[in-house]
């Protein structure tokens, strides 16, 4: 009972939170092959994230234009409002169908999230900012950050105008920033934001250790 009850108080935060994953993507690096089923480690990528996700998330949603290949998941599907395939329609996509003021955005493609860092970034959540955002020395990570209902109008506006880098609306919101020394504190080697996107980083992936 007292694991039960722990596991219920770690899914309550002071400003509720969704949790959404973006299936889309050509991966064409990948001869169209789904990167969420790729195998890494026994596990494939999306039944790793999943499973961060149910230890944090009440409500997941998966933002994905063929929800059949996920049925076998107990998630909130959803598709593209924007017939444009890119990051910045998922994002939108995800947020439009939430319940709660806010959503932890990722990728199908990223193993090794960490639930101690997506943890840190939801505890950095407050009113006086619209998207909490990983800087590390690559740079932002907009695929690895929290999102307010406050971002759609703004979305809507570039998708409109056809502007489709996530960058783009930074400016018209107000950003938190969270350095690589916070990040580091959670996640050492900062391995949530290790993207599959081509055979070479599929490679690096499958020998890093099981346990992460």
């Amino acid at each position: 009972v007292e694991l039960f009850n722990i596991k219920i108080t770690m899914k309550k935060t002071i400003f509720p939170c969704s949790g959404v994953i973006l299936a889309g993507g050509l991966n064409s690096r990948f001869s169209g092959r789904n990167k969420a089923m790729i195998d890494i480690g026994g596990r494939r990528i999306l039944d790793r994230i999943y499973a961060v996700f149910t230890e944090i998330f009440e409500e997941i949603v998966l933002v994905t234009n063929d929800p059949l290949q996920y049925s076998e998941w107990d998630m909130t599907m959803t598709s593209d409002i924007f017939s444009i395939r890119s990051s910045l329609t998922g994002i939108h996509a995800g947020l439009f169908c939430i319940s709660n003021p806010y959503t932890f955005v990722a990728a199908c493609d990223a193993p090794f999230l960490k639930k101690e860092l997506i943890q840190a970034l939801i505890g950095q959540i407050t009113p006086k900012a619209d998207v909490i955002i990983p800087e590390t020395s690559a740079g932002l990570e907009p695929l690895c950050a929290v999102y307010s209902k406050q971002c759609l109008k703004p979305i809507e506006r570039n998708l409109i105008l056809q502007k489709f880098r996530i960058r783009e609306i930074f400016r018209q919101l107000r950003v938190k920033k969270m350095s690589e020394t916070f990040l580091r504190e959670t996640d050492p080697e900062l391995v949530s934001f290790l993207n599959i996107n081509t055979p070479a980083e599929l490679d690096k992936a499958s020998h890093i250790p099981r346990q992460t």
